[in-house]
């Protein structure tokens, strides 16, 4: 966690609608615990800024004038690996969303956003977790399910087990690891060791990624 205070989660926007960046910052001012350290209406803007300020979680819109959401979000988490980007967007575009996941996002959110949605991000994705709005996550889902293209151009995934796959099934489907516990008949701490194992095999960092990198290896 990025803070100028002990406890306080340090937060940045990334958004040319000046209305709507305002009103995010305003929400995230105005909730303890969160402090909005920047608000940019371009990438390059937030290139040019984010840096120096290290924000704990950065809120992206991907559809940016310029640089657009996913070329910045991939160059910002080369200079701020440990920082979280949730993208903000009011496209419904699978592809754009898996770009953007790719290339290293941790969650997306469909506009118009609630304040509640902007507070629970925050606290979701610091977690650990992968907020998405339920409409985005259940093309996602969709997706994930889609069966692989035939053909020799078709990527197997790495070498994962069945019950890896099946974990990894869930995780696409928004169970918690808890849920996946129950519904696998398994232990928690089973759950956690598959998900760490999917993880290091699939080089990535959340469930998110995750997501994003088995559908890409799927194509």
């Amino acid at each position: 966690m990025s803070s100028n205070e002990p406890g306080i989660i340090t937060v940045a926007v990334v958004e040319d609608n000046a209305d709507l960046r305002h009103s995010i910052r305003e929400i995230l001012e105005g909730t303890d615990g969160l402090s909005c350290v920047a608000d940019c209406a371009t990438g390059e803007e937030a290139i040019a800024t984010l840096p120096a300020l290290r924000p704990a979680v950065v809120f992206m819109d991907i559809n940016l004038p310029g640089m657009n959401g996913v070329e910045c979000v991939s160059r910002l988490i080369e200079l701020l690996p440990q920082t979280l980007v949730v993208m903000l967007t009011i496209q419904s575009n699978i592809n754009a969303v898996f770009q953007s996941l790719q290339a290293g996002a941790c969650g997306y959110l469909h506009k118009p956003v609630h304040a509640n949605e902007i507070v629970a991000a925050v606290r979701d994705v610091v977690a650990g977790g992968s907020p998405m709005t339920a409409a985005i996550a259940r093309q996602v889902v969709r997706s994930f399910k889609a069966p692989p293209q035939a053909g020799p151009t078709a990527k197997a995934l790495p070498d994962l087990t069945d019950r890896e796959r099946e974990v990894l099934r869930l995780l696409a489907e928004g169970l918690l690891y808890k849920e996946i516990a129950e519904k696998m008949a398994l232990s928690w701490h089973t759950v956690h060791s598959h998900i760490r194992r999917i993880y290091e095999k699939l080089h990535v960092r959340n469930r998110a990624q995750a997501i994003a990198k088995a559908r890409g290896r799927m194509e």
